[in-house]
């Protein structure tokens, strides 16, 4: 390695004041690594510009989308390292173009993830929030109106059974459900391993107790879930959404969760992010919300953290890492050439 590799962080791992959110994040990493060297972009904005980006080898990015405007005249920069597994917010086909590696950490948030879900359908479950207004309200004895639901020889329905939904799964395994995937891409014998049967879309809406998003936001998948699917689920079913928010049609579900068409709902995504204060669905009562950060822990921090540092050091060795996205890149000779720059 002819040059210092440079690294640049944005901006939004960090908290107000300053400090790393969750501690570690793996960044003594590259603080060991010789010839490399690290620092946060200057400013935080929603979407990285040109002039932010060009004079660095590797990005760790956490929120901030990345367009081809970003990219564009950016000779310099090989890996993109997700924070994070979700990509939506990256034009792939522009880091393909540019010869720039795109990088996930399936690794960080499997288990984070998964363990998250299952929070929210032990909390929804047992009306958790609803029996904590009760208790704080003085209301002890309206408990006998809100019987929570057992969760034993019940339907989870998994929409996606990928990584996370994969360990959705295994946690599962304890409390004795059924488990139902809808998941085009996965194999019979996928499903088998894993103790699950695929069903297609409708019949996993129709049946299931609980329903959750674990796929991945793709044009495909925008608005899966909308008002006529949401018109299948059971009126005792609740639907979980740590995943993307555009997945679910999120006007259609504020009526079906306000008209009880559903038992209810938790989010972690919006179709909106921040959700506007005023949005509709923060005024139901059958809804529990988070901040796209349910999963947010120093196990998620670190496994995230280390996986793509690992990536980017990869990268800075002249190898080429494990999680790769776009694949197409490792042929496009703009990347053989950065790549070999690194050797």
């Amino acid at each position: 390695m002819s040059q210092t590799f440079r690294v640049g962080l944005t901006r939004d791992i960090l908290k107000p004041d300053g400090t790393i959110g969750f501690g570690d994040i793996g960044l003594s990493l590259l603080d060991d690594a010789a010839g490399v060297e690290w620092e946060f972009l200057a400013e935080n904005t929603p979407t990285l510009r040109r002039d932010q980006v060009q004079d660095y080898d590797a990005l760790l990015v956490l929120a901030p989308s990345i367009t081809a405007e970003t990219l564009d005249g950016v000779d310099r920069l090989t890996i993109l390292a997700r924070f994070g597994v979700g990509y939506d917010a990256v034009d792939v086909d522009a880091c393909t173009q540019n010869g720039v590696l795109l990088t996930i950490t399936p690794d960080g948030v499997r288990r984070p993830v998964a363990a998250a879900i299952i929070t929210f359908i032990l909390a929804l479950s047992q009306k958790l929030l609803i029996k904590d207004r009760l208790t704080r309200d003085g209301r002890w004895d309206d408990k006998l109106n809100y019987m929570g639901m057992g969760v034993t020889g019940r339907t989870l329905g998994l929409v996606g059974m990928g990584n996370i939904g994969r360990e959705v799964f295994k946690l599962a395994q304890p409390f004795a459900m059924h488990h139902l995937a809808y998941d085009p891409y996965a194999t019979p014998e996928q499903a088998q391993a894993a103790g699950v049967e695929l069903v297609d879309l409708e019949t996993l809406l129709r049946t299931s107790d609980f329903v959750s998003i674990c796929c991945a936001l793709t044009p495909e998948t925008h608005h899966l879930i909308n008002a006529e699917r949401l018109a299948l689920m059971k009126e005792t079913a609740y639907l979980i959404n740590a995943a993307r928010g555009p997945i679910v049609d999120q006007a259609a579900l504020t009526v079906a969760l306000r008209e009880r068409r559903i038992q209810g709902a938790a989010l972690d995504v919006f179709e909106q992010e921040p959700v506007d204060p005023n949005d509709p669905i923060l005024t139901i009562d059958n809804v529990i919300v988070t901040p796209h950060g349910i999963c947010w822990t120093d196990e998620c921090f670190l496994g995230n953290g280390r996986s793509a540092c690992e990536s980017i050091l990869d990268v800075a060795a002249g190898r080429v890492p494990k999680n790769v996205v776009n694949r197409d890149a490792l042929d496009n000779p703009r990347f053989q050439e950065k790549l070999r720059r690194y050797m």
